[in-house]
């Protein structure tokens, strides 16, 4: 019996081993989407979506309130901004994904368009102290200068309070927010979750539909979407 149990304990421990060894083989991705289908835009997994405590946020609903430093010690205030359409984007300059839409001068193109319109936007870098795209404030005004890019401000959340507060997933993780305060969208900035830049050219934009027809006055039709990306780097 004892030599039975033995052999039996022994299987168990080397299929154990198997799936350690699958876990810790996709430990070190750097990215939250999965390359099956590079079309669709997949889910990220999220230290903010599996804390109980955290209450999900959902378009129709008001936007959370948030106060946050920009790159410049500038505080502001998510209320400062009532009466305009407001759009955050979590970014990550070291993220292949977040690298894609800045190369292909997506994202820069996307925000001065908007932001041409009265629209503010916010580029939000939450990546913890040590960890992947964190920047000094410094750094993030030479990024903004060398990229191009066309942000309102750059919001400096280091600490992560607001990007859990938001439930920020991936980098670029994009909401969409009415001049009443209320969230219209949240999720991928586009259908397209590959690393090349040239699919940015081709995909479908749910930023720019969504930022239009809350301009318009009309219904975001689609509203959510899977955020696709790298994992907002936080401290835990």
């Amino acid at each position: 019996m004892k030599t039975r149990l033995l052999k039996l304990d022994w299987k168990k421990l080397a299929i154990a081993g198997i799936t350690t060894i699958a876990i810790a083989s996709t430990a070190g991705c750097q990215s939250s989407s999965n390359s099956a289908d590079s079309s669709v835009p997949q889910t990220a997994s999220s230290p903010v979506s599996q804390n109980s405590n955290t209450t999900a946020i959902r378009v129709g609903a008001p936007a959370p309130a948030f106060t946050a430093v920009d790159s410049n010690g500038k505080t502001h205030n998510l209320s400062d901004f009532k009466g305009k359409t407001v759009v955050l984007e979590w970014t990550n300059n070291e993220c292949p994904f977040v690298k894609k839409h800045y190369e292909s001068n997506n994202m820069q193109a996307l925000q001065k368009e908007k932001t041409g319109k009265g629209v503010v936007w916010l580029s939000i870098i939450s990546s913890a102290p040590e960890q992947q795209g964190n920047v000094t404030p410094q750094k993030a005004n030479e990024l903004t200068k060398t990229r191009n890019a066309n942000p309102t401000a750059v919001l400096i959340d280091a600490d992560g309070k607001v990007g859990k507060l938001y439930q920020a997933r991936t980098t670029p993780h994009m909401y969409v927010i009415d001049k009443n305060g209320v969230l219209q969208y949240t999720g991928a900035i586009d259908d397209n979750s590959s690393k090349n830049p040239q699919d940015a050219k081709t995909a479908n934009n749910y930023v720019r539909t969504a930022v239009d027809s809350v301009l318009k006055g009309e219904a975001v039709k689609t509203s959510t979407t899977q955020p696709y990306g790298c994992s907002v780097k936080y401290a835990s």
